[in-house]
């Protein structure tokens, strides 16, 4: 009887040795595993703040620091002169205004035309309507720079050149800056509404414009957002059309103003390593992206969601 006890006491002190090591040993897989993860989105996350980096820290640089071999990412005497004097080369409160206007005015443009166009492309079914949808997509292929040509000359028989008309006008026609991407985002989302809100608002009497304008719209607040934050971005930092239709300083943009800066050799200092770098330049950027920064950090999980329910992400 003790013999028998004493093998059972044994053999589950060995089960139990077996479970502690193949515990360790998983606990060490998914050690690794987590590790590698952990790397890998670290990585990836300093390939996209590294430019920030850069950007923020030769803003600070005097020109003492930029004559230092040894300066590199510590900056030991940083100055903010010059984002005073950024402030005044981009005429920046006067610019501010004028990207302002155009960029709130264009996303509000292409929300209202480009969800329409996408409404009727979903829900109503008409014999052109592959066809329509075909030239909307080839239209995100081309490139601007092909058609500037026959639009500078039709703009400027309307007499529209040096107005802000020629960058805001086309986005009330589902035209302007990727016109046919948020066509697309606001079609994939109304064809996975059900077409039972439509047949019961018809029910009750109401017709296409107010099931769209009542019922539709209200429900598309991701592809609003998400439409929205990507035409702000763009029409903030387009500089192509700008420097094309706009010609006294009084109308520039804060980003034709930037390049300005960054083409002027008298900005531009050669530092030891031989690496050429603007301060100015670096401080106006900042500037121009601080009020986007600020505009993302607020919306962030609202437009990460609208990604998601808009089919952009898959």
């Amino acid at each position: 009887m003790n013999k028998n006890i004493s093998l059972t006491r044994r053999f589950s002190k060995k089960i139990t040795m077996i479970k502690n090591i193949n515990y360790d040993r998983k606990k060490v897989y998914e050690f690794i595993v987590n590790f590698l993860i952990y790397f890998l989105l670290i990585d990836f996350a300093f390939v996209f703040i590294f430019p920030f980096i850069y950007i923020f820290t030769n803003a600070l640089k005097s020109p003492y620091d930029l004559a230092d071999i040894s300066t590199k990412w510590i900056v030991r005497s940083p100055v903010l002169n010059n984002f005073r004097e950024a402030i005044a080369r981009l005429d920046y409160w006067n610019c501010l205004k004028n990207t302002v206007i155009v960029t709130i005015l264009s996303a509000l443009g292409q929300v209202l035309s480009c969800s329409f166009i996408a409404y009727g492309l979903a829900r109503y079914k008409l014999k052109l309507n592959s066809v329509v949808f075909g030239i909307i997509i080839m239209s995100i292929i081309v490139p601007p720079e092909l058609l500037v040509i026959p639009l500078y000359i039709q703009y400027a028989k309307m007499r529209w050149l040096d107005t802000f008309l020629p960058i805001i006008v086309p986005c009330f026609f589902g035209m302007g800056l990727k016109g046919g991407l948020f066509i697309f985002i606001f079609r994939q989302f109304f064809k996975g509404l059900p077409r039972e809100l439509d047949e019961a608002a018809r029910v009750d009497g109401y017709n296409g414009f107010s099931i769209f304008f009542r019922i539709i719209l209200p429900l598309s607040k991701p592809s609003i957002l998400v439409t929205t934050i990507l035409s702000i971005v763009w029409h903030w930092n387009d500089v192509f059309e700008p420097s094309v239709f706009l010609s006294t300083p009084e109308k520039s943009l804060l980003a034709m103003t930037l390049t300005n800066i960054m083409q002027n050799r008298a900005y531009l200092y050669i530092t030891p390593g031989g690496e050429v770098i603007s301060p100015l330049a670096m401080a106006g950027s900042l500037l121009i992206i601080l009020p986007l920064l600020l505009i993302y950090f607020i919306v962030q999980k609202q437009f990460m969601a609208g990604i998601e329910r808009t089919g952009l992400a898959n």
